[in-house]
């Protein structure tokens, strides 16, 4: 048996190193799928097993667990920020300017409850009671990703041998932290006297009156004598609405109409635009009909196929200038991009990924699925290669020192927020560097939650070692009180103003709430209230900039205030 006695002992082994994370990452994740009152802490859970692993002595050697957190730290930003990035600008358009105000303004109000907190209990003179505030504030809004920059950032400042181990500040504040931003939520629910049935019906009867540039198809009649004897181009171009002209009927023949193909009256047009601009189109063409096209009696049969893009070289096309209709013959009538139905706008961007649907003869439509790809297999394949040349550009933009005055160190955006700037850049604009940044959400999901287990193990592994005296016999229960007040205090502000004076909806408040503490439960239980997409839309507006500014000020109190 001393083998075995070897294998769980020998910490300079390989076999005991791997042992070590498989127990904590297995244990930690199965424990995070307990629910009490309907809310699980999830994979965070593998923290709370590391913490225990490191207490009993089940651990490894410094500069191992020291890698491996830090590279699972690289990893989990930077899958965040490829996620984020073709996001990440277009959230500040379509009204997402005062959610993301609110939701800057929440993160601000964090860290002066944090401040405050810190000034009122705790010894200003004890120079870890700061790091420590600071593990506290981003467990107390769930943001892993803040824990890593700040953890980071530390050792600019600290050595190895005295740097806080703020983790525990985290595990301490995390629990009521979900419970917290929870519980604020419901709070102002009836702080600002919410009826969910009226707010419910509101969305509803603002989802029928905003078409939201959704695709629309109809078949019209041409009665209006202006357009008779003129080109489809001249018609797009008086008109001045953006519509696709998928099919022609002129004289029992149907065809694939070009920009230059002149239109006649009484011709029938099968027509897809915005649903916007869809009364617009009607009036000027004419009446709408009713019969579904019979392509088989027709001379020229068409198919309507949806072709998925998945030819780097196409990465970035413009649709406008691939002229699909006048060299291949068939139009693009709509593109679906994450789940999402977009029109088929000239001007719109083509990425890998894409689900375009083509609309012509079938053999034209066999040339277009060659050009793009098609190949759903290849979609499977991720970019290594593209993730692995952001990591190498990331670090070194993120090692750039900065002096600043009165710093005591030069600035660095470090392993966090250097790869997770470069990320959103990429993601949103690596087309433009011929860098094709797809891959499907299982594996964007993998590897982001490969690298958040190992970095959570670590921490907690180190920081087991210390967590009875900092927490049991140290300040555990300020760092589990002032964690409540930092979570409950900006969420009961923030979400009163969104509602009082810029008067959101309530469920979109529960959705940029949650995602401004970047806190999943909290979404989960705000879909579970809601049977409209507010929640979710909500969420997704305000997450990328909250993800970033967690990160971005994480490093900054360290670096600032800390030294």
């Amino acid at each position: 048996m001393d083998w075995i006695i070897s294998l769980f002992t020998n910490n300079d082994s390989v076999a005991h190193i791997a042992l070590l994370y498989a127990i904590v990452i297995a244990v930690g994740v199965l424990l995070g799928k307990i629910k009490v009152g309907g809310v699980s802490l999830g994979v965070t859970f593998v923290l709370f097993a590391g913490i225990v692993a490191g207490h009993v002595g089940f651990t490894g050697p410094t500069n191992i667990l020291t890698f491996v957190q830090d590279f699972g730290l690289i990893l989990f930003v930077f899958c965040i920020g490829l996620q984020v990035g073709p996001g990440f600008f277009e959230s500040f358009k379509r009204g997402g300017v005062t959610l993301n105000l609110l939701s800057t303004a929440l993160i601000l109000l964090n860290i002066a409850v944090m401040f405050a907190c810190y000034y009122i209990f705790f010894d200003t003179s004890d120079s870890h009671n700061l790091p420590m505030m600071v593990g506290t504030l981003y467990g107390a809004v769930t943001n892993t990703p803040g824990l890593g920059a700040a953890n980071e950032a530390l050792t600019a400042i600290f050595t190895k041998e005295d740097m806080p181990q703020i983790a525990n500040g985290y595990a301490c504040a995390y629990p009521l932290g979900v419970l917290g931003i929870i519980g604020a939520t419901i709070a102002i629910r009836y702080i600002c006297r919410v009826n969910l049935e009226k707010e419910d019906d509101d969305l509803a009867q603002a989802e029928g009156d905003n078409p939201n540039a959704k695709p629309c198809q109809i078949r019209l009649k041409v009665s209006n004598a202006y357009i008779a004897g003129r080109s489809l181009q001249q018609i797009k171009e008086f008109l001045n609405r953006d519509f696709v002209c998928t099919r022609l009927l002129h004289e029992d023949n149907l065809e694939i109409p070009r920009e230059e193909t002149v239109i006649q009256k009484d011709d029938e047009l099968l027509i897809v635009c915005a649903e916007a601009d869809a009364e617009a189109v009607q009036a000027f063409i004419g009446p709408t009909i009713d019969l579904p096209w019979e392509e088989e009696d027709t001379k020229q049969p068409m198919i309507s196929r949806r072709i998925v893009i998945t030819n780097s070289s196409m990465n970035g096309k413009i649709l406008g200038k691939m002229h699909f209709a006048s060299v291949y013959g068939v139009n693009i009538t709509r593109i679906t991009r994450q789940g999402i139905d977009l029109f088929a706008s000239q001007n719109l961007h083509l990425h890998v990924g894409d689900r375009v649907m083509v609309v012509g003869p079938e053999e034209n439509v066999e040339r277009v699925a060659d050009v793009m790809g098609n190949s759903v297999k290849h979609l499977n394949v991720p970019n290594i290669a593209t993730i692995f040349i952001g990591v190498f550009i990331g670090i070194i933009f993120g090692s750039i020192p900065i002096s600043i005055p009165g710093m005591p160190v030069p600035l660095k955006l470090g392993i966090a927020g250097g790869p997770l700037i470069i990320a959103i850049l990429i993601g949103r604009y690596g087309y433009k560097m011929k860098l094709v940044t797809y891959t499907t959400t299982s594996a964007n999901m993998m590897l982001r939650e490969i690298g958040l287990v190992l970095f959570l193990a670590s921490v907690g592994i180190k920081a087991g070692a210390s967590f009875v005296e900092t927490v049991v016999e140290g300040d555990g229960l300020k760092y589990v009180y002032t964690g409540v007040l930092i979570t409950v205090i900006p969420i009961l502000i923030i979400g009163t103003i969104a509602r009082l004076k810029y008067k959101f909806n309530y469920f979109t408040i529960m959705g940029m709430l949650a995602g401004t503490c970047t806190d999943p439960p909290a979404l989960a239980y705000a879909n579970s209230v809601c049977s409209h997409e507010a929640p979710s839309i909500g969420y997704s507006t305000v997450y990328p900039l909250s993800m970033f500014l967690r990160i971005f000020t994480a490093q900054m109190i360290v670096l600032f205030c800390c030294g």
